[in-house]
């Protein structure tokens, strides 16, 4: 039987952000399949202490420093009319240790986790290839063009990102996508022959984990009058720090208002210089990076993800609902989750007075607040289960698991 060749653009251990997460039940799942050789980079000690980690679940596995500066990586994307993204990812170590292990290994079938990636899939590989987009890259930078934010880089970034995400498609076999949204978003971009091969594998959620019965409320959160917003996440990424500054100018001077002891709380590594300056502002208290995100979700009377930019599912958003949290989304945060307004969440427009009009109805009623957590709780673990949404993955990638191949 053949052997994967599974290439992501972070090491997937710790499982501490959205893409790493994904990565890593990707990784799992493969493992189960066949033997699987990994080739990835890693940015920061925390990301090379997940070597031991990888190498327990690997047949093999290269490991490349990712310590590329960001204007070298420009300067050789204007030589090379590639995109920023592409050249950022591009290591001659990893090349040839992928060329290396394609020559001495049977591997039927290369497996790429994200479009930075698909760079490395030899012209003359003729086994099957499996690339997972997530979401159109593409399509997000030129949304920060069109919100008039570096225009010719983000421009030509989209430009250059669009060609190379139609590229990988025409190569892979099977091309995945995160939602419905976003498969369909991809589609309307290429060629309707190019279309066949797309398909969506969303993410799933630890719920076992994520459960609100293992952990107890963060005290220091807790302890205090409130209500407690929570937003959680990556700071550093600009959607999230767009999100939490808008919060922040607009959300809660208007929940305030009617609430003068709410707080606002923004839990996630790396807050960004623009979140830092606020961080004396009445009412918001940034905690940054924390060992354990669940005991400020189980803290709060409600999690906010107001994003204005969104590609894919969310996994904030599923992680709340998991502790059987109320969550406030936009309908651009809400992507790709088939939950019920009112009933599983609420879904609002990016309006702080209709938002804190939404939010007042909830918390004067108790009842429903308790009542709309446990049934987000319950929406999660009915249907999105890692093992539920994982389970295409065996056909697309065309080796049999591997309790199956040890029964025949």
């Amino acid at each position: 039987m053949g052997e994967i060749l599974f290439l992501a653009h972070r090491i997937p251990f710790p499982p501490n952000r959205g893409d790493k997460i994904r990565a890593h039940h990707l990784l799992h799942k493969l493992a189960c399949m066949a033997p699987v050789h990994v080739g990835c980079f890693a940015e920061n000690d925390e990301d090379r202490a997940g070597e031991g980690a990888l190498c327990a679940i690997a047949a093999s596995y290269k490991i490349v420093n990712r310590n590329k500066p960001l204007v070298l990586a420009g300067a050789e994307a204007v030589l090379s009319g590639k995109p920023v993204s592409l050249t950022a990812f591009h290591s001659a170590q990893l090349e040839s240790w992928v060329r290396e292990t394609i020559a001495t290994r049977n591997i039927a079938t290369i497996v790429i986790f994200s479009g930075q990636m698909g760079q490395y899939i030899p012209d003359d590989f003729d086994g099957r290839v499996v690339i997972d987009l997530c979401d159109v890259d593409s399509a997000k930078f030129e949304s920060y063009a069109e919100a008039g934010e570096r225009v010719w880089l983000n421009s030509r970034e989209g430009r250059l990102l669009a060609a190379e995400e139609a590229r990988l498609c025409r190569r892979a076999d099977t091309t995945i996508l995160i939602s419905d949204n976003e498969a369909e978003l991809f589609r309307s971009r290429l060629p309707a022959s190019q279309g066949a091969g797309v398909t969506v594998l969303g993410n799933g959620i630890d719920a076992d984990f994520f459960n609100p019965s293992r952990v107890q409320p963060d005290v220091q959160i807790s302890g205090r009058p409130g209500p407690h917003f929570v937003f959680t996440g990556q700071m550093d990424y600009r959607p999230n720090e767009q999100a939490a500054l808008w919060v922040l100018d607009q959300l809660l001077p208007a929940i305030r208002s009617s609430y003068p002891d709410a707080e606002f709380h923004i839990v996630g590594r790396n807050p960004t210089a623009k979140l830092l300056a606020r961080s004396k502002q009445d009412g918001l208290t940034i905690h940054g990076e924390v060992p354990d995100v669940r005991p400020f979700i189980a803290a709060a009377d409600c999690v906010v993800a107001p994003l204005l930019i969104a590609r894919g599912v969310q996994n904030k958003v599923l992680e709340a609902m998991a502790m059987a949290r109320p969550v406030l989304v936009t309908p651009e945060a809400a992507t790709g989750i088939a939950a019920t307004d009112d009933a599983h969440w609420m879904i609002c427009v990016a309006d702080a007075q209709i938002m804190t009009a939404r939010m007042q109805t909830l918390l004067g009623r108790p009842q429903a607040k308790s009542a709309m957590g446990e049934a987000a709780r319950q929406f999660v673990v009915d249907f999105h289960a890692w093992d539920a949404m994982l389970a295409p993955l065996e056909t697309m990638v065309g080796i049999a698991a591997q309790e199956n191949r040890n029964a025949a």
